[in-house]
């Protein structure tokens, strides 16, 4: 609702009634009722009343919270995004350390809406990441996972992985995952993969070949890749299911053009609730490895600055580059330089004509890393 909210942009009137429909539900949504005083529960029903469980980190209630701290009419404490992430399972698996949540779901939910690649909070920018780089791990690592297939069944490899909540032969529906494993039945299920797209493509676009070549007419049909198979058990799921099929569409759009991430971003409750929950834009991350840039990108000069500064950086290789200028929020208010640039020494011109007075961070975004430098403008 909110990215059709964005999308319908116009000023027709049939984009104008849209809006102020999407606003009204969302401004309904009563999240004081939901809150507990420490978090929001699971359900509520009149009947029964709210449910004993508490949504705590980390898992796919991340936008809950989000939209929850950013509503205008109906917030929860700001705070309550500190009690979500003391739920933290911080651990390394498979040379991989971040934060777990065995069934990919978790990490992909959130994500496809909002953009996490450029933006940290306090949790994150204390890890020296960021929860896109976060879910690039979780990812590579239960590929690993597969790879080394303690469980022995059949078919995983690879080429061949992908451990989420699905449906399943033995029980009907269940929660697969690892690492750690949870429920790991030799059950796979292609939105797993699938839906990690933009976090690591060169091993994920290769799965979905694998998986349309080898299972044909059984794993694919009338609507793209059937919810899950157990090679092992020669079963195969009849059933496509929205909730697993949707987030291969968003994602794939998202690696393709970013352009649901872009819409939603730009939505005014969504960027009301990252900026109470403390995000602000990520500085001195490899979205790659977590580890220092191979380039470097030095501290502009003046800074602050008032009419026009010097942004000087190097690269290690050559190869395609970007360098934008984005605002606390992580939007991006300019772009600087987008191409090919060769090994080496660069410098650009940087004009303030135009900029509000306030905090900026300038971002170089190479093939293995992005970095960020903080900027001030003064009037």
């Amino acid at each position: 609702m909110i990215d059709a909210r964005e999308y319908f942009s116009g000023s027709d009137s049939l984009d104008v009634t849209l809006r102020s429909h999407a606003d009204s539900i969302l401004h309904r949504t009563d999240w004081t009722f939901m809150y507990n005083g420490l978090g929001i529960p699971l359900a509520w029903t009149p009947e029964g009343g709210f449910h004993e469980t508490t949504w705590l980190g980390y898992n796919e209630a991340m936008i809950m919270y989000l939209l929850a701290i950013g509503s205008p009419t109906h917030p929860i404490p700001s705070f309550s995004w500190f009690t979500w992430t003391a739920g933290y399972d911080w651990s390394t698996h498979y040379g991989h350390t971040f934060v777990t949540f065995p069934p990919l779901f978790g990490h992909q939910y959130t994500h496809c809406w909002i953009d996490f690649r450029f933006i940290q909070d306090v949790y994150m920018q204390s890890k020296g990441i960021t929860y896109f780089e976060n879910s690039r791990r979780a990812t590579l690592a239960q590929r690993e996972y597969c790879i080394d297939n303690p469980g022995g069944f059949m078919g995983y490899g690879p080429n061949v992985w992908g451990l989420t909540a699905s449906d399943d032969p033995f029980v009907g529906y269940l929660a697969h995952g690892a690492p750690p494993a949870q429920n790991d039945n030799g059950t796979l299920t292609p939105t797993a993969a699938a839906s990690s797209i933009p976090f690591a493509p060169d091993v994920v676009i290769p799965v979905l070949h694998e998986l349309y070549e080898t299972y044909g007419a059984q794993l694919w049909s009338t609507y793209g890749f059937k919810d899950a198979f157990n090679p092992t058990q020669g079963w195969f799921g009849p059933d496509y299911i929205g909730i697993d099929q949707g987030p291969i569409i968003l994602m794939i759009e998202n690696h393709r053009t970013g352009s649901i991430w872009n819409r939603v971003m730009q939505n005014a409750d969504v960027q009301r609730g990252l900026s109470l929950a403390g995000f602000e834009a990520a500085t001195g991350v490899d979205i790659l490895s977590g580890e220092s840039s191979r380039s470097v990108l030095f501290q502009n000069a003046p800074n602050p600055i008032r009419r026009s500064s010097t942004i000087r950086y190097e690269l290690a290789e050559s190869g395609p580059i970007r360098l934008d200028l984005v605002d606390v929020s992580g939007r991006i208010v300019r772009h600087l330089v987008e191409g090919v640039k060769d090994a080496g020494g660069h410098e650009i011109a940087l004009s303030a004509e135009g900029l509000p007075a306030g905090v900026y961070f300038y971002r170089l975004e190479t093939v293995d890393s992005v970095t960020s430098r903080k900027m001030l403008v003064l009037r």
